[in-house]
């Protein structure tokens, strides 16, 4: 079968552009994958497909309007906007060529942080209260301190570092603020949940998704005096290959029955978004134990060094997959989905 691989991949410090269009903050390629995830992706689809590599950032839709591949394993995260992870499966839709993973406006969906909880709690899953802020507007009080504050649509830690967790509303000002002046975009403005934070692999579509293990972020592991937050610092700049922090655990150490509740409570989300074939979704236990759903993540990262602490690699290992076996799984399950199989 004739497999495309669309990708944006991480520009090194000579290349150009520095950051995606209409971004100019230093995190801005956080999402995109290095060319080894890539290189691995693509190696792992070659052992029983031929394999065109097409990087979303080039001529993506006349290169696919010209190769007609069976399918496209898709995970390019886009450029710019609160709708650049559809941009690729929306130019496969209109050729209509079948794409691993969810459609245009799951992915929309789900990069809009408010959206996604606000769909969440209509359909009764626990989520944390919140409020966005989009303009220079702080009169609302009816959060309780304290308080987490996200850029809207960023994936990756983007824009979430070690002050975002804020205690005051002169704190919280401020962040939104910074926020404001440096991704251009609104700030979510969510009540901290203090408990254990989890993240679940979910592989899989309809009654068959099923959860692998279950990662543990264990906060312990991060320097002395910092917020018990999974932070940008945590994951890219404290957290590295040659000198990994020992900062997940997986299986997580659960009762069965608080496995139950958190492995339930992700594939209800992952079906109330219409996830599709693949999805991680974090976690965290509010002050009475109790699982709420942080954010669902439909393009999850796949970085294939067991020392680089990608979280769905490390739950599939933890259920016996090797890298190249979830690779084609994935593939597999998006071509039984698209009656290729």
């Amino acid at each position: 079968m004739r497999v495309a691989l669309t990708f944006n991949m991480k520009r090194g410090e000579t290349d150009e552009p520095q950051e995606p269009p209409g971004k100019n903050y230093s995190d801005a390629q956080a999402e995109w994958d290095a060319p080894e995830t890539i290189d691995a992706v693509q190696k792992a689809l070659s052992e029983r497909h031929e394999v065109l590599p097409i990087d979303a950032g080039g001529d993506a839709y006349g290169e696919l309007q010209k190769s007609r591949p069976d399918i496209v394993f898709n995970i390019a995260e886009g450029s710019y906007g609160p709708c650049r992870e559809g941009y690729i499966p929306s130019i496969l839709e209109h050729l209509k060529i079948p794409y691993t993973a969810s459609d245009p406006l799951t992915l929309s969906l789900c990069l809009d942080k408010a959206r996604t909880k606000e769909i969440l709690s209509y359909h009764g899953l626990p989520t944390s209260r919140f409020r966005v802020v989009n303009d220079g507007d702080f009169s609302f009080n009816s959060l309780h301190y304290p308080l987490m504050v996200k850029p809207l649509y960023e994936g990756s830690s983007i824009g979430i570092r070690n002050n975002s967790l804020v205690n005051t509303h002169q704190e919280m000002r401020d962040q939104v603020l910074w926020l404001f002046n440096n991704y251009n975009e609104p700030a979510l403005v969510e009540e901290f949940l203090p408990g254990r934070e989890f993240t679940v692999a979910i592989i899989g579509n309809g009654s068959e998704a099923r959860a692998l293990p279950i990662v543990e972020i264990l906060f312990d592991s991060l320097p002395a005096g910092v917020n018990p937050i999974y932070s940008y610092e945590a994951k890219w700049i404290w957290d590295q290959n040659s000198n990994p922090l020992k900062i997940f655990e997986c299986p997580a150490k659960l009762s069965g029955e608080l496995q139950g509740e958190i492995e339930s409570a992700c594939l209800r989300a992952y079906n109330i978004l219409r996830c599709r074939d693949w999805c991680r979704i974090d976690v965290r236990l509010d002050g009475s134990g109790r699982p709420h759903i942080i954010e669902l993540n439909p393009l999850p990262g796949i970085l294939p060094c067991p020392e680089d602490n990608s979280c769905f690699p490390k739950a599939a290992r933890a259920a016996g997959m090797s890298y190249n076996q979830l690779i084609n799984a994935v593939l597999d399950i998006a071509c039984r989905r698209n009656g290729l199989m």
